[in-house]
């Protein structure tokens, strides 16, 4: 049992002293055992109690200044357990609020990095501390502070919010005026199977999940959860609908002597209760899985689905409640003006007396909720007081003896024979199931009347499944008992004159109204005026007075208008609060302390009056009843695809639902939205996938953890395992890419060449390394993950990004190669920029460089080497831009400070007023700079290179017409041809043509072009020319070969013209320099590079692009230095070069 009590603490008082620093709950007895004894003046506490703090930090005692209250718990034990006097918090629910939560303040915990780092200041300065509460150190996002008018807010329980709402709008005017004739085409059989499943499955989910019994405890968070296995509601359900069925097709072929007309029920059972009930299930278990907020359907698919379907059903829904308000007032309006008809008092004529009385009403509704939902909820309950007298007052006139007049108008109390004749169906003047189907469907509508304003509810999770699933069940006896009563009382047929009796001499025709002595045979012959077929008004003949049916009518179309009116703008601000439709935004705005949406009250109010005043809605109203269905149809689908996903997040409280019966539903939905009007669901499917694709297209920045994201997680991943098992083949090779980039942005260029070639067609991971020391470059790599990732994905660039931290870029590049890639989908090509800087940088960065080359054909990897002359690296002009940004940024905030001074007369920039406007103008504007692609000025001419600009976006325009020349001059498995072969390919590339040039003996020239051609051919690449260079082997010229030896002069060893003990000790000294001996033996391969060069200048100077095949170097035995030196005098003076080596593994085939 919780005890509270309070101690005091001053300097240096006893072990017993009372305590009073802190107010302190006990919540949990500690276990009775013999503590162990504790030395003297140690801390004066004989035995160890645990404790829940009653201030913020729930139980971090430690002071500030260091000193310990006596009544603190030291022991070791404690701290490391139960985490106070830690960094380490105890569990709380603040920890898990989102940033702007309305039911409390979300505070940050201590980040891992305040664990695990080195503690360099006091504890309290930790976020999540008493201190760092109440200082605002980074514990309460945004400094917000609780609102302190929380205890204002109007909000309802799930009685007022939900039950009442549903039953009000389940209890139709259907009820009234259309349910005797619905009996009269059907038959009672018909209507008691359809509303026996109703109820039965109603009461199996309302009250199969009320924790009765001792095992509940007061601790219960939900009235349904029970924790059953998650199949008992499926089987309930089922058990009933095929109980009820079997029950249903035995009594319809006794009663019609084996013609089992009735058995169309069953079907009924499926299309019609079944889809109600098993909607209000689904909606119970998305309900029940996590706060539930304002917007009601459209929150539930939006937050399920995503914001593709959530916006377009968000959309249509509320447009489909506005005109609901429409078509509600009218019918009020119809039945004022018969009233006003019958006593001779029109103001103008009919439809105008409608318009008038109607635009009057929906006034005076706007009026009531504007007003607030306090006022609303009030005129609800009134409403559902007299719907209710009203139909108490109809049970009560079927006992009333019946008068004469009642009686030629078809009512003879309870007969047994009227029962019978009423039991089977007889449908007439052309209705069909179908028909009659499609005009009862509606009444069994309003589930979703509690959920709309699921933002003005106390507990939405576990009001919305307790009190929609209870209105189901109460509206469902209410049609079964009012169906019931109207089929025993009431004959289909009447003539409604006192002298249609018959005499006893007169044989009887065997109906129920000639056994009970009146002769309506007359009806078969002539249009009768009453009876169950052709009087609507049966249940106000039938009640004890008839006025009050009247009132009951007027309560059912004013309630559902006012519940329609109220639902409408709550859905629509949701959905312009989330900013989906950016042209909406402007109705999202909320007034007052339960911020009501009075813009869009207002343009509710606008499309209501706009629809009443063409009085004609007759053609709109099907599409309006398959608006309301589409969302029962997403609400189905939206449990299904949650349960579907496996995501670990899916958890509902409300455990009878299954995803298959949601399926089950989801179908039915459309099926009834087929059946009952197939030209309004046609219409109603396309207006959802044409908002769904405009949404898909504008790509709302939204994340709200939808089931969609859940199962692209698992189908990619399903996808990725099936993959493994499928053994690689050549022709499906792909270059899959890790690119060293460094930063995406800082070479555009490469990325976009790679991209060019592996866009929607194959893997190409951004890659960097940071280099430095450790915690610096981890905080660094953490915090660019993100940002890089979501800049690739708004530059539309269709790559990954990666990062690791190393000590060097060789270290960190060979972490890449490794551990790059999921299962099949894995890196095979290297692409990396070629080092311009080598001359002047680190021998040992050119050492990484080399070393890096080196171990990409290690790990078995193609390796491709980029270089522009103008250079890859624009970071420096990145640097330059946001200099210059900062700059502008300062100025146009000087300028605004300024301004505003002049304007308000007060000297100085102190005022912090003035400051945050100008930091704030300063903001945007900059902000539209950026997207006018921000231009550095002349004056820093000095500092931005426009050539590396321009060369940094030349491969994001279209190259035209022009030649790739393919210099494959030796053979690596056909990466060398395959890659420039998928640039021709390209919208970019495809006015290029290939070229090949190939090495050969020049007395050979003829047969070795053939035999190229033929290759070619067999690999069904198409070429525009094939030439075969024969002097490839030949000396360069001596100038070319003076420019390599200028070239390689500063990195050369010279060791043969020192004595070797001085030779030794430079190779010592300098191990990276070339040696006279390593140049002698690779003399022949040096020539080639330089020769190839003088070839490229004469052959391809005007290609757009140059494809050569790039001379490895073996390890230990050619430097860094001079294989950097054969790539540079081999790619000097040329347009763009790509060298390319594969992996000496066969990419390409020519068998099928």
């Amino acid at each position: 049992m919780d005890r509270e009590f309070s101690s005091s603490f001053g300097g240096e008082a006893a072990a017993g002293a009372s305590c009073s620093r802190f107010h302190v709950r006990l919540v949990d007895e500690p276990p009775e055992y013999e503590p162990p004894p504790l030395a003297a003046g140690e801390d004066g506490v004989s035995h160890i109690q645990r404790f829940e703090f009653g201030f913020q930090n729930r139980g971090d005692s430690l002071r500030a200044d260091g000193l310990y209250h006596p009544c603190d718990t030291l022991s070791s034990s404690y701290l490391k357990t139960f985490g106070h006097n830690t960094a380490d918090r105890v569990p709380r629910i603040d920890f898990y609020r989102n940033t702007g939560s309305l039911s409390g303040v979300k505070i940050n915990r201590p980040s891992l990095a305040d664990l695990h780092e080195e503690l360099k200041g006091d504890i309290l300065s930790i976020p999540g501390t008493v201190d760092g509460v109440a200082n605002g150190d980074g514990a309460v996002d945004a400094g917000r502070k609780p609102s302190a008018n929380k205890d204002e807010l109007v909000r309802f329980g799930w009685i007022k919010g939900v039950l009442v709402r549903c039953m009000l709008n389940i209890w139709g005017v259907m009820l009234f005026i259309r349910l005797s004739w619905i009996v009269g085409q059907a038959g009672i059989e018909f209507k008691k199977i359809l509303m026996n499943i109703s109820t039965i499955n109603a009461a199996a989910i309302t009250f199969g999940g009320m924790p009765f019994g001792p095992s509940c405890t007061a601790k219960a968070r939900y009235p349904l959860d029970l924790h059953p296995r998650s199949g008992l509601g499926v089987v309930i359900i089922l058990l009933a609908t095929v109980v009820t069925s079997i029950t249903g097709l035995s009594t319809s072929a006794i009663s019609t002597n084996g013609c089992v007309r009735g058995g169309l029920g069953v079907v009924i059972i499926c299309l019609s209760s079944v889809v109600t009930v098993l909607t209000g299930i689904s909606m119970s278990a998305i309900c029940t899985n996590g706060v539930v907020r304002g917007g009601g359907a459209y929150y539930l698919i939006s937050r399920s689905l995503g914001p593709e379907f959530g916006g377009s059903i968000g959309l249509i829904f509320s447009f489909a409640n506005a005109v609901a308000v429409a078509m509600y007032v009218v019918g009020f309006a119809e039945t004022v003006v018969d009233i006003l008809k019958e006593n001779n008092v029109l103001m103008v004529d009919p439809i105008s007396d409608i318009r008038i009385v109607g635009c009057i009403t929906v006034v005076v509704l706007l009026g009531i909720t504007v007003a607030g939902m306090e006022w609303e909820t009030k005129a609800q309950v009134v409403l559902l007081i007299i719907l209710l007298i009203g139909i108490a007052n109809f049970f009560v006139g079927t006992v009333i003896p019946s008068t004469i007049e009642k009686r030629s108008k078809g009512f003879f109390n309870y007969q047994a024979q009227v029962f019978v004749e009423n039991f089977g169906p007889s449908f007439r003047d052309g209705e069909s199931f179908f028909s009659v189907f499609a005009i009862f469907f509606p009444a069994a509508t309003g589930i979703l009347a509690g959920a709309n304003i699921s933002g003005d509810l106390k507990d939405p999770q576990a009001a919305i499944p307790k009190g929609t699933m209870l209105a189901i069940f109460i509206t469902a006896l209410t049609y079964i008992a009012v169906a019931i009563c109207i089929g025993a009382t009431v004959v289909r047929d009447a003539t409604g004159s006192v002298n249609d009796t018959i005499s006893a001499l007169i044989s009887c025709n065997g109906s129920a109204a000639c056994t009970l002595g009146y002769d309506f045979s007359g009806c078969n012959t002539q249009m009768c005026s009453f009876g169950l077929m052709n009087n609507f008004q049966v249940m106000s003949m039938v009640s004890g007075f008839g006025p009050l049916i009247t009132a009951g009518i007027f309560s059912a179309t004013l309630s559902s208008a006012l519940a329609s009116l109220v639902s409408a703008p709550k859905i629509f601000q949701a959905l312009c609060k989330d900013n989906i439709y950016k042209g909406l935004y402007f109705f999202g705005k909320g007034y007052g302390k339960n911020s009501e949406p009075i813009r869009s009250y207002i343009l509710t109010f606008f499309i209501a009056v706009a629809f009443i005043l063409i009085a004609e809605l007759n053609t709109i109203a099907p599409v309006i009843s398959n608006f309301f269905l589409a969302s029962y149809a997403l609400i189905n689908f939206s449990c299904f695809h949650a349960s579907y996903s496996k995501s670990p997040g899916w958890r509902p409280a409300f455990k009878f639902y299954n995803m298959w019966v949601s399926l089950l539903g989801t179908v039915l939905c459309c099926a009834v939205m087929f059946v009952i009007n197939w030209w309004a669901a046609v219409i109603t499917v396309a207006v959802v996938l044409s908002l769904n694709i405009y949404v898909i297209y504008n790509k709302p920045e939204v994340n709200w953890g939808s089931s969609a994201q859940a199962m692209s997680y698992v189908t990619a991943l399903q996808d990725a395992l099936s993959l493994t098992g499928v053994n690689d083949h050549i022709k499906n090779f792909r270059p899959q890419c890790i690119v060293l980039t460094g930063s995406p942005k800082s070479r555009p260029a490469l990325l976009d060449l790679t991209l060019s070639f592996t866009k929607n067609f194959s893997l190409c991971i951004c890659s960097q390394v940071f280099m430095g020391p450790r915690k610096q470059t981890v905080n660094d790599m953490n915090l660019s993950m993100d940002n890089y990732q979501q800049w690739l994905s708004r530059n539309k660039k269709k790559a990954f990004y990666a990062a690791v931290a190393g000590d060097n870029l060789r270290d960190g590049v060979k972490c890449l190669l490794q551990a790059s890639g999921l299962g099949r989908m894995k890196p095979n090509t290297l692409v990396i920029g070629y080092k311009r800087d080598w001359r002047t940088a680190n021998p040992q960065d050119v050492e990484n460089y080399v070393g890096i080359l080196h171990d990409a054909f290690d790990f078995e990897y193609g390796l491709i080497i980029l270089r522009i002359s103008q250079g890859l690296d624009i970071s420096r002009i990145l640097q330059i831009q946001e200099e210059l940004q900062r700059k502008e940024e300062e100025k146009i905030a000087l300028e605004a400070v300024k301004k505003d001074e002049q304007e308000h007369g007060k000297p100085g920039i102190r005022s912090l007023k003035f400051l945050n406007k100008a930091v704030k103008y300063s903001s945007n504007t900059l902000a539209v700079n950026a997207q006018k692609d921000f231009k550095i000025s002349a004056g820093h001419a000095s500092d931005f290179n426009q050539r590396l600009l321009e060369a940094s976006t030349r491969f994001q325009m279209n190259q035209g017409k022009g030649t790739i020349d393919v210099w494959w001059l030796f053979d690596d498995g056909g990466l060398t041809i395959l890659i420039p072969y998928l640039l021709t390919i390209r919208k970019k590339w495809c006015g290029c043509k290939l070229r090949i040039f190939i090495g050969g003996k020049l007395d050979s020239i003829n047969e070795e072009k053939r035999a190229m051609a033929a290759l070619l051919g067999k690999f069904r690449i198409q070429c525009a020319d094939i030439k075969v260079v024969g002097d490839v082997n030949m000396k360069p010229s001596k100038e070319s070969w003076k420019r390599f030896e200028e070239l390689i002069e500063p990195y050369q060893l010279h060791e043969g013209s020192k004595d070797p003990a001085t030779a030794e000790i430079l190779l010592k000294q300098h191990p990276w320099k070339i040696t006279d001996a390593e140049l002698e033996r690779f003399k022949d391969k040096t020539y080639r590079q330089v020769k190839l060069n003088e070839l490229l200048q004469e052959n391809s100077r005007s290609a757009n692009i140059i494809v050569v095949s790039l001379p490895i170097a073996r390890k230990e035995a050619v430097s860094s230095y001079l294989y950097m030196a054969w790539l540079e005098i081999l790619s000097r003076n040329l347009p763009p070069v790509i060298m390319i080596r594969g992996n000496q593994k066969n990419v390409l085939t020519f068998y099928s």
